[in-house]
């Protein structure tokens, strides 16, 4: 797409846009009693206007049919997570019996890594990008330690290479070619949460398991963002957060997926409870645990209706957009449009004043740019958010902006890029 950067412009994109009434399905935060522009839905997304209604309903069955709302009612709450696994597993391209929602995500990580990480003397390490999020480094240093294993031996981390910002997919595929004969797991993330760097998910899951290694994702930044094919890509094992992307609220009810494969493999330890016993003879309340087939039988403890509510209005609104394609296509034209502005203000200033490290080619990454600023980068985020852009601060010196195609507009992002254009000047 040839970009203007003009007003007139982002709004006749606007028009166009088949997505745009969706905005008005979402509450927008305000600044100065006007809607301010919002790029922080890689860290949480906005409220869906219908959330409170939903959460509603629920506390109305709690007060009028208490404990019997389990099983009474138009929608029992002991199935209600039932209705949430077909557009879960569309969106992250499985089948339904192979996703559940429970828990939260580091919680279903550990769960998922006692399943997946069984070391041995010969293949005990875990391969990982460097610079993963902190809650996947903590996770793992913790798993390995359970295990007798010391990080600095067990943990191979695979970093950029001098001078670059992401990581190249040879170098990922030459790490796990080179320690393949000590590889219990590979765990990445579906996208890096500090670059944007969209992984190259399927030639990872490929390359892992011709070294004879589990492969699993965190797919935080990635559910909900960009396209996934976990089943078709024959992905192990993954795990989700549902508050950025999926709109699902704070500290939002997470997700699991685990590859039909592994449904009877009963070499696979497990953390069991209630929860995941199978579902036609749970109430016969039996010593001895007997999973539920699929990834249900990896759940532990009671549903948590209340947030799963907030999540079903969250889900419905994407089913509503039809699929994650439309919103892809969208998102590409998003950010594409806003890293034409940043590199119009460089023109400008004959200087890379900032530097996206989010990968150039757009099916490398998704709602997100982060943008290194070469100076005064905290004074610049503040000014921004002054103005009513709300993004977020990585230190040393990273703005993250993420249009999500859901509810924002390229007029927000064209004045984004005003104001950033003008903090070059304020500073």
């Amino acid at each position: 797409m040839n970009y203007q950067n003009n007003i007139e412009f982002a709004q006749q994109l606007d028009q166009q846009d088949k997505l745009a009434n969706f905005r008005e399905k979402f509450l927008i935060p305000k600044h100065h009693q006007q809607d301010a522009i919002y790029l922080c839905g890689n860290s949480l997304g906005l409220q869906p206007k219908a959330t409170y209604q939903y959460i509603q309903e629920q506390l109305a069955v709690w007060q009028n049919l208490a404990v019997e709302g389990w099983f009474q009612g138009s929608d029992p709450w002991l199935n209600y997570h039932q209705q949430l696994k077909k557009p879960l597993a569309d969106m992250i391209g499985a089948r339904p019996a192979e996703v559940t929602v429970m828990n939260s995500l580091t919680v279903n990580l550990h769960l998922l890594l006692v399943s997946f990480y069984q070391p041995t003397t010969k293949r005990f390490k875990i391969l990982m990008e460097g610079g993963a999020f902190p809650s996947d480094q903590y996770a793992v240093e913790s798993q390995v330690k359970f295990h007798g294993y010391a990080p600095q031996d067990a943990i191979i981390e695979v970093f950029p290479r001098e001078g670059e910002e992401t990581l190249r997919t040879e170098d990922i595929l030459t790490a796990i070619q080179d320690n393949a004969d000590e590889l219990a797991l590979v765990l990445f993330s579906g996208i890096n949460y500090y670059t944007g760097q969209f992984f190259d998910l399927s030639s990872i899951a490929k390359a892992a398991h011709q070294a004879g290694a589990y492969v699993g994702f965190d797919l935080a930044h990635a559910a909900g963002n960009v396209p996934l094919a976990l089943h078709d890509w024959e992905v192990d094992f993954a795990c989700w957060c549902s508050y950025k992307y999926m709109n699902s609220g704070p500290g939002g009810i997470s997700g699991i997926f685990v590859h039909e494969k592994h449904f009877t493999n009963s070499s696979l330890n497990r953390l069991a409870g209630w929860w995941g016993y199978r579902n036609d003879t749970r109430f016969k309340m039996a010593a001895g645990f007997e999973p539920e087939t699929g990834a249900e039988g990896w759940q532990v403890s009671t549903s948590p209706i209340l947030l799963m509510a907030a999540h079903k209005v969250a889900l419905d609104i994407f089913n509503e957009a039809g699929s994650i394609l439309p919103l892809r296509q969208k998102s590409i034209q998003l950010t594409g449009y806003l890293k034409f502005l940043i590199d119009e203000i460089n023109q400008k200033a004959g200087n890379e004043l900032f530097k996206v490290i989010t990968p150039e080619n757009e099916q490398e990454r998704g709602c997100q740019l982060s943008i290194i600023c070469k100076q005064k980068g905290k004074e610049i985020f503040d000014y921004l958010y002054s103005q009513g852009i709300i993004g977020d601060w990585r230190e040393p010196d990273v703005i993250r902006l993420s249009p999500v195609p859901l509810y924002n507009s390229f007029t927000d992002v064209f004045r984004a890029g005003q104001h950033l254009a003008k903090a070059v000047d304020h500073f």
